[in-house]
């Protein structure tokens, strides 16, 4: 892969943000959002309150001194927007430290959308059936220590603390070894692997769940080797760094059937394909058969077979690979969610199961009523509603459209829209003039930011310009939002905030949502 073609991550909190207003030049109050590190991806903040012996969650207090030194070392290397498309230096570290990406079976996903919320889903079922997990994810929402759950729970920030430490040294001799065969250190993104490998070998864990980074075959993540290896629908995006066309996505994502341990603890492993576009899905395929591997493909070997609205979720009926499902109620909303839910219970039929016998019902709906999503589709307060989702290109702006019109009965939305630069608005405000009658754009606390005047002219051309509004944070979007939703004095009209998931973790932040999972 060429310099100009390596993969970038996701958002980077503006390192030069001091509670100015960047448009105007005026001085602001100083914002509760600015960051206390910089180059933070895809977060707010973390807070610099707090006890440096914290407590067992879910007392603890976050954002403590010792997490903030590990964290400023992590952020001193390169940030995820510089990715290295390698595995050698993740896979060097794991082995001076004994084996760690191999501690344990592994289950890796991978796709465009529904990584994080499939993940977590994963995470549900197989710690209700007795199972001690570990998951990494990515990005976080506000604290780092999010990416890393053990035992369904965010990890304690003196076991993140504790952990860096003991691998520092590991992680300073890989560092020097790169250095003197002149290429870059350890990113921000494979220590951060490296860690989440340590945390799950030092629990220990029974399985680990990890959510590939970006792509699949040179994300550090791919120095496990997965059992089950799963894939979300494939879309366009991240195009510079993965590919022009599905078909060369799909391609790179498929790296993860790749064995790299030797031996393999999962020589063959099972495929797991959510609904794709036929492109994507055609390439999965040759990639599957020529690696002759057994694969379950969605519509085929598992489907939601019904789907009934109910309060606060969904019930569903799933046909699983091994079994049917019936009365499974699902505390999240929208279709996606449902699709998710079936391909997390066929990875964990697969997983657990090496015959032909289904999983035990009730153990499948106490894991399901235990799945959570923060940052999709969440509703964070009432009167008026206000739901947050993290939508950021045209595939999860259609499904959040989708979502909006089935599972609320808003007559009116406003939105309140924030974007990255290197996203397509359109794509986005195609689906959002879909479900809102007015939006409210602004930009989020981050150098990748889209400048709010050029997404407010991009909205007037999917909205009556009279009803694009322009605020210049989140805080005031937020109230001017609210504003317009009680102006009438009617109930009914909802808040819908998207465009990225530092976009909801602002939203979150400020209506006090920010310590909750």
């Amino acid at each position: 892969m060429s310099e100009d073609t390596r993969p970038t991550g996701d958002g980077a909190v503006d390192p030069d943000y001091s509670g100015t207003d960047r448009a105007a030049g005026a001085p602001a109050e100083p914002s509760p959002l600015a960051p206390l590190l910089p180059d933070d991806p895809d977060a707010a903040e973390i807070a610099d309150a707090g006890s440096e012996e914290p407590e067992p969650l879910p007392a603890a207090p976050r954002g403590t001194p010792e997490l903030a030194r590990v964290y400023a070392a992590l952020l001193a290397r390169q940030g995820e927007t510089k990715i290295e498309p390698r595995l050698d230096a993740t896979r060097r570290a794991c082995e001076l430290l004994g084996d760690i990406h191999a501690s344990a079976p592994a289950v890796t996903i991978t796709g465009t959308n529904g990584k994080t919320s499939t993940a977590r889903m994963v995470d549900a079922l197989l710690t209700a059936h007795g199972l001690r997990v570990g998951r990494f994810t990515s990005p976080h929402l506000h604290r780092v220590t999010e990416r890393i759950s053990v035992d369904g729970a965010e990890i304690d920030e003196a076991v993140f603390v504790r952990i860096h430490d003991e691998i520092a040294p590991v992680l300073a001799m890989v560092d020097g070894e790169l250095e003197a065969a002149g290429r870059a250190r350890l990113t921000f993104f494979e220590a951060l692997t490296v860690l989440a490998f340590a945390v799950f070998a030092d629990a220990p864990v029974d399985v680990m769940v990890l959510e590939v980074g970006m792509g699949g075959e040179w994300d550090s993540t791919n120095v496990a080797d997965a059992q089950i290896c799963a894939f979300t629908p494939i879309g366009l995006d991240h195009m510079v760094h993965l590919g022009p066309d599905l078909s060369t996505i799909a391609a790179t994502k498929a790296g993860i059937l790749d064995r790299n341990v030797q031996p393999s603890p999962a020589p063959h492993p099972v495929a797991v394909i959510a609904e794709q576009e036929p492109e994507a899905a055609a390439e999965l395929r040759s990639q599957i058969a020529v690696r002759n591997l057994t694969s379950a493909w969605a519509g085929e070997d598992y489907a939601v077979v019904e789907r009934t609205k109910a309060v606060d979720g969904q019930l569903l009926t799933i046909r699983g690979v091994r079994g049917l499902y019936s009365d499974l109620f699902l505390p999240l909303h929208g279709a996606h969610q449902a699709r998710n839910s079936a391909q997390a219970l066929a990875i964990c039929e697969l997983f657990l199961s090496d015959g032909e016998q289904a999983l035990d019902a009730g153990t499948v709906a106490e894991g399901f009523s235990q799945m959570d999503s923060p940052g999709r589709a969440e509703i964070l307060r009432s009167e008026p509603t206000v739901l947050v989702d993290g939508a950021h290109n045209p595939a999860s702006a259609a499904v959040l459209a989708e979502t909006v019109a089935e599972a609320f009965d808003f007559r009116e939305v406003v939105a309140v829209l924030a974007m990255f630069a290197d996203k397509d608005p359109h794509g986005v405000l195609e689906h959002v003039s879909r479900f809102a009658d007015r939006v409210v754009v602004t930009e989020t606390l981050s150098e990748r930011a889209l400048d709010r005047q050029e997404l407010a002219a991009a909205a007037a051309e999917w909205f009556d310009p009279d009803d694009v509004l322009v605020e210049a944070d989140m805080n005031s979007a937020l109230m001017r939002a609210v504003d317009l939703a009680l102006e009438d004095g009617e109930p009914g009209v909802g808040i819908v905030v998207t465009g990225s998931l530092l976009t909801v973790a602002e939203a979150r932040t400020l209506l006090g949502r920010k310590d909750e999972q």
